[in-house]
């Protein structure tokens, strides 16, 4: 037993050493997330070529879940979603459209075959890919292709974005004002980080709530967020960094020969529908700009569909306003993953009774 014991842990060791290595030079790639696709890759070729199969700890899964939540919720601030003012209905419509382009890319997808309904609508769901490949398992849904498919969107986001920005928007870079280091610092971050998740853990187990472990620590963080509780203090990004390396090792581990082999054969068809809804929700930005007043530079980047972190650089760099991006992203972002097991239950309903 002590054998045994021993090998895994060496085995264990081992990926999670590997899967840093890898993290560090996704990251020196600037790669979105590279700690989940260093446990990603990692875990992938410890899966593929190890005759024993892993398995992730339970407990380290919902840590990084409440983490990864705690992450997302202290996005939402007061001053922030003030920026939407009075046109929070033209902002509210484009996102139920978003969520619609969403949905119809979703089905589009089930083309390929053995795609269910809920892996392809949480595949091509636009926003919030951390948090949707962190719940997609719990709500039924292929882990593996949610995550490959979700940042290859983001990836192309990333890449293409600031082209886009700058040539059909006429954005120039350097003209935006440099974003202010702020916050009470690692040590209140890291209380922060610990109150939200228990408090939230509670949360969503006394409320049942789907995911409760990602959705509980979410929801107390923005509201310890809006209430100024918070004091400013945001998830320490080693610990943040150490959920992305977790989720990315349970995908990683979960694949098989053939898995990988379905997802490679849906990899053509799924651009060619990410393209369509990156494309789709330019033009609802388009809608967006002389419903809210703003830019049409500021209602492309507040309706892109992923890679907020790019796109919140992008704004500031180009002197868009990148306050009213973020609103109408953070806005998104939580319409996306609150709806996200109601519509897995929808959508599981539809296919037992075609």
């Amino acid at each position: 037993m002590d054998d045994g014991r021993r090998r895994l842990q060496l085995d264990w060791a081992a990926v999670v050493a590997g899967a840093i290595v890898v993290s560090l030079l996704l990251g020196l790639l600037h790669v979105p997330s590279p700690t989940l696709f260093g446990g990603l890759v990692a875990a992938l070729v410890r899966a593929l070529g190890g005759r024993r199969r892993l398995a992730v700890p339970r407990v380290a899964m919902t840590a990084a879940q409440a983490v990864i939540g705690v992450t997302i919720g202290s996005l939402i601030q007061l001053d922030t979603l003030g920026a939407i003012g009075d046109h929070w209905l033209a902002v509210l419509l484009v996102t139920v459209g978003t969520l619609a382009l969403s949905l119809a890319a979703g089905q589009l997808l089930r083309l390929q075959p053995g795609v269910s309904p809920v892996t392809g609508a949480f595949s091509m769901i636009a926003g919030g890919a951390s948090g949707i490949t962190a719940m997609a398992r719990d709500l039924g849904a292929d882990q593996r292709m949610v995550a490959v498919l979700q940042y290859l969107r983001v990836l192309l986001i990333v890449v293409l974005m600031p082209v886009v920005a700058t040539t059909v928007y006429g954005a120039s870079t350097g003209g935006g004002a440099p974003v202010a280091a702020g916050g009470p610092g690692w040590a209140a971050g890291l209380l922060f980080t610990a109150v939200c998740a228990v408090a939230g853990g509670a949360l969503g187990r006394v409320a049942r709530l789907p995911v409760g472990a990602l959705l509980g620590p979410m929801l107390v963080a923005a509201v310890l967020d809006l209430t100024g509780l918070s004091r400013g203090a945001e998830t320490p990004a080693v610990v943040e960094g150490a959920a992305f390396l977790v989720i990315g090792l349970q995908v990683g581990i979960s694949f098989t020969r053939e898995s990988l082999r379905t997802v490679g054969r849906a990899l053509p068809l799924a651009l060619a529908i990410i393209t369509g809804l990156v494309l789709g929700c330019a033009g609802l930005g388009a809608l967006l700009a002389p419903a809210a007043g703003v830019g049409q530079l500021d209602a492309y980047l507040a309706t892109t569909p992923g890679g907020l972190y790019a796109v919140l650089a992008t704004a500031t760099d180009s002197g868009a306003d990148a306050t009213f991006v973020l609103a109408v992203q953070v806005l998104r972002l939580f319409v996306m993953l609150l709806s996200a097991p109601l519509l897995a239950r929808w959508l599981r309903g539809r296919e037992g009774n075609p």
